[in-house]
């Protein structure tokens, strides 16, 4: 029953309740640009937040979901398989590295973290091993369901409620403007290395190629490979979230790809469809799935969702998969990443505002001194045309991969004029 004195509205997560009624309605969007209720439109530097990887409206992807929706919607996968979920899972083993040949097919990044848990402490209880000790970073963010909540000890997102398992978070060692360089590499192995050599033996080693809402941290060159063989070392599965870093974003096609190594589980997302269908998956290798025979309830995985795997979501995330290689959109990630990159590290000599300005592909991070001296930069860029986000003083900036030269000119031309208005008006 309605309440006679409250209208029903909807509960946005992650706004403050004050914040729901006034917030920015964006009702149209098309390539990398957006409309909002009043009819300004914006150049899209968040892809929607993170997902618009082959922009909005593409009439390829459009007309997928179409076809699909007249053949089969969806069909529960605990019942049935159906062609465009074996076709996807078959293309995303060929273009995984090594042996990563097992998808499980979900809605979001949560779900596949959860999902990446769930298989790896099964994994060791399979093989006869108490091992269930995770390690991860502190600046993590691996998704908000319960279980993918407990990993992150961001101020803004960490768990107030105890873990299942134990869990182990390893701070930056230095400023996230300071992680680029050999010095940090070697601090941050040495933090792992700790971690691992002390305590119970560890389950799973859990990172993010690129630290996205801890900061866009950019890790330094070598990372991935020197965990890899800590690992190893160690008999600790890598997991590998990059819900946030693939499908191009980092101008490769997974973020672990700069590295060149192959982790034992992936967790997938976003720009797995393009946005246009909730989507998500966890890869795993072939030697970890043959171990769910001696599961001693299911023979097999205790885990998934009625949706899981949708048969249109499938379809799309087909075409953009047509549509990343016809297109080339992880080359122009990289091509029009640099060119951005370039043009806003100009801020650093220019803006006393700006701290640092770092990325990877078209992912870009700046940096200011204060929180506010972000939100003054955001707002600005806004009332230019360019939508970004910013979190604790770091504006994202994250637009469609099929971003053109135009457009990586005026995020830069903008976002430097944004800087200098929020540098002009601070008291």
């Amino acid at each position: 029953m309605h309440s006679s004195t409250s209208p029903s509205s909807l509960w946005r997560p992650w706004t403050p309740i004050t914040q729901q009624a006034n917030s920015l309605r964006i009702v149209d969007a098309q390539g990398t640009r957006v409309r909002d209720a009043e009819g300004n439109w914006y150049l899209d530097a968040i892809s929607g937040v993170l997902n618009a990887s082959c922009g909005h409206g593409h009439p390829r992807l459009l007309q997928a979901a179409n076809r699909q929706f007249q053949q089969l919607v969806h069909y529960d996968p605990m019942v049935s398989s159906h062609d465009p979920a074996e076709t996807l899972a078959s293309r995303l083993a060929e273009i995984l590295p090594g042996e990563l040949n097992e998808i499980v097919l979900l809605n979001s990044g949560s779900e596949a973290t959860e999902a990446a848990l769930r298989i790896a402490l099964q994994y060791w209880r399979n093989i006869g091993e108490d091992r269930n000790r995770v390690i991860t970073f502190e600046a993590a963010y691996h998704g908000t369901t319960y279980l993918a909540q407990q990993l992150s000890g961001l101020p803004f997102t960490v768990s107030e409620w105890a873990p299942p398992f134990p869990i182990e978070h390893i701070a930056l060692p230095a400023a996230p403007r300071e992680m680029r360089t050999e010095e940090s590499a070697d601090a941050l192995i040495a933090l792992f290395a700790k971690a691992l050599e002390t305590g119970p033996p560890a389950a799973a080693v859990m990172v993010e190629p690129l630290l996205g809402l801890g900061g866009c941290v950019v890790l330094p060159a070598g990372f991935l490979t020197r965990l890899r063989a800590l690992c190893d070392q160690h008999g600790a599965l890598l997991i590998l979230d990059e819900v946030f870093c693939g499908f191009g974003r980092t101008g490769r096609m997974f973020g672990f790809d700069h590295d060149g190594i192959t982790p034992d589980i992936v967790t997938l997302s976003k720009g797995i469809s393009g946005g246009y269908m909730p989507l998500a998956a966890t890869a795993v290798t072939s030697a970890i799935k043959q171990t769910f025979v001696r599961e001693p309830i299911a023979q097999g995985l205790r885990y998934g969702h009625t949706t899981g795997g949708h048969a249109v979501a499938s379809a799309v995330a087909n075409t953009v998969l047509d549509i990343m290689a016809e297109e080339k959109l992880v080359e122009n990630s990289a091509a029009q990443g640099a060119t951005m990159l370039d043009g806003l590290r100009k801020l650093l000599d220019s803006n006393p505002l700006v701290t640092d300005v770092r990325g990877l592909g078209l992912v870009i991070a700046i940096e200011t001194d204060t929180e506010e001296s972000a939100g003054a930069i955001a707002e600005a860029a806004a009332d230019a045309g360019v939508m970004t986000r910013h979190e604790r003083g770091v504006i994202r900036i994250a637009p469609p991969l099929t971003l053109t030269d135009a457009d990586t000119a005026e995020v830069v031309e903008k976002m430097s004029g944004a800087a200098d208005t929020a540098a002009a008006n601070k008291p």
